[in-house]
């Protein structure tokens, strides 16, 4: 696991917070949360391709892709796929029950 991204993303979350003097307008929000999904996304699609990768050069007989670098790139990549769908599972039932609210 990386730390750096992780570590670069708290520093921004922190100084996101310290500007708590900026108003935010619903489109801001919109905007915001609409790349932080995007980033997302765009991150497991790079880790499944690199999962696919890694084990079709381990296929090929390259020697330098163990089957443990194999293993570890597949299950990253399923563990964040996964978190994805259970994500956008929520995200779902929350429009649902926000479509269901009476006006």
């Amino acid at each position: 696991m990386k730390i750096n991204p992780m570590q670069h993303e708290m520093q921004t979350m922190a100084l996101d917070a310290k500007n708590v003097g900026r108003v935010a307008t619903g489109q801001q929000v919109s905007q915001d949360f609409g790349e932080l999904l995007s980033t997302a996304i765009n991150h497991v699609n790079t880790l499944q391709k690199s999962s696919g990768e890694l084990a079709t050069r381990f296929d090929q007989g390259d020697r330098s892709v163990s089957l443990a670098d194999v293993m570890l790139a597949r299950n990253k990549s399923s563990v964040a796929f996964d978190a994805t769908v259970q994500t956008r599972n929520k995200l779902v039932e929350v429009y649902k029950e926000l479509m269901n609210m009476p006006v």
